[in-house]
C-alpha cells in the first residue's frame, strides 16, 4: 500500500496563530489527516517523527543564531518548503527592531540582559534558506491553508490570489472607506485573502496579508500625505504586520525612519 505523504509544521519566532489556523480547520482537518501523514506538528501531537517529510509548513522568522543553523536542516529534510504567514514571509512584527539597535531594548526589557542571545534582525525565511511558495496573512487563512496542501499533494499550483484586497470589497459590494469615509487604507496595496474584513466593518485595512502582486506603495503613502495624514503616522502604517516586506519598507523609509 502507498504510503501517505508526511507533513512537517515547524515554528521560529511568532506567536502560533498560523498554526492555530491549520488546526482551525475542524471538520477539513480530520480529512486531511486522512489523506496525509503529519508526522511532525508539536502544537498538536507530543507524537513528533522525524524526516524526510513531503511537506514542510513553516511559521515564524528567523531571530535567533540557533534558528538560523535550524532552517538549513529543515530545509534539507523537506521536498517542499512553504513559508506560512506575515513572521516567516516578512519578517513579522518583530521585524521592527531592523531600524533600530535590539540590544538596547534587550537592556531595558531583560533584568540579565548578558542571558539573551539574539540576532539583530528578524527576517523571513526566504533569506536563509530557498523556498517553494509563501502563503500570506497574520494569520493565514485556513482555506487558503487547505488549498496550498491540496494543490501540492496534487502536484498542481496552488491557486491563491495575488490581486488586492480592493477586489475582494468590489465584489462584497463594499463602499470604499477611502472615498466615502476619508480613512486610510492600505487595501490598494495589500494582498487579498482575509475576505476585506476590516472594510466591511468600516475600517481602513491594515495590510495583513502583505504586498499585492504590484503594489505601488510609494504612491498610497503620497496619497496618505496630501489627504492630511501626518508622515509620522504614515510610516507607521507601513511599518506593522509586514514591515520587512520590500514595497512596504521602500514607503516607509521614502518618508523618513521613526
Amino acid at each position: 500500500m502507498k504510503s501517505k505523504p508526511k507533513i512537517g509544521v515547524f515554528k521560529f519566532a511568532s506567536c502560533d496563530g498560523c498554526q492555530l489556523s491549520l488546526l482551525d480547520c475542524e471538520d477539513e482537518l480530520v480529512a486531511l489527516a486522512g489523506a496525509v501523514d503529519i508526522a511532525f506538528f508539536p502544537e498538536m501531537s507530543s507524537n513528533m517523527r522525524k524526516g524526510p517529510y513531503d511537506i514542510g509548513l513553516v511559521e515564524g522568522s528567523v531571530t535567533t543564531h540557533h534558528d538560523a543553523s535550524r532552517i538549513h536542516e529543515i530545509r534539507k529534510q523537506c521536498r517542499t518548503l512553504v513559508a506560512i504567514g506575515a513572521c516567516s514571509t516578512a519578517g513579522g512584527i518583530q521585524a521592527l527592531r531592523n531600524w533600530h539597535d535590539s540590544k538596547q531594548w534587550v537592556a531595558q526589557v531583560y533584568a540579565h540582559p548578558e542571558y539573551i542571545q539574539t540576532l539583530g534582525m528578524s527576517t523571513p525565511i526566504s533569506d536563509h534558506v530557498p523556498i517553494d511558495f509563501e502563503l500570506r496573512g497574520c494569520p493565514v487563512s485556513k482555506h487558503q491553508l487547505l488549498e496550498l496542501v491540496s494543490a501540492t499533494l496534487a502536484g498542481r499550483r496552488p491557486n491563491i490570489p495575488t490581486y488586492s484586497v480592493c477586489m475582494e470589497c468590489k465584489r462584497k459590494g463594499n463602499v470604499c472607506v477611502a472615498v466615502a469615509q476619508n480613512l486610510a487604507c492600505l487595501g490598494p496595496a495589500t494582498q487579498a485573502g482575509c475576505g476585506a474584513i476590516c472594510p466591511s466593518f468600516g475600517r481602513g485595512c491594515y495590510g495583513c496579508f502583505g504586498p499585492a502582486e504590484t503594489p505601488n506603495t510609494v504612491i498610497l503613502a503620497d496619497q496618505l500625505l496630501r489627504e492630511g495624514r501626518a508622515q509620522e503616522t504614515v510610516v507607521r502604517d507601513f511599518r506593522s504586520f509586514n514591515a520587512w516586506a520590500w514595497p512596504n519598507r521602500q514607503a516607509s523609509e521614502r518618508k523618513g525612519a521613526v
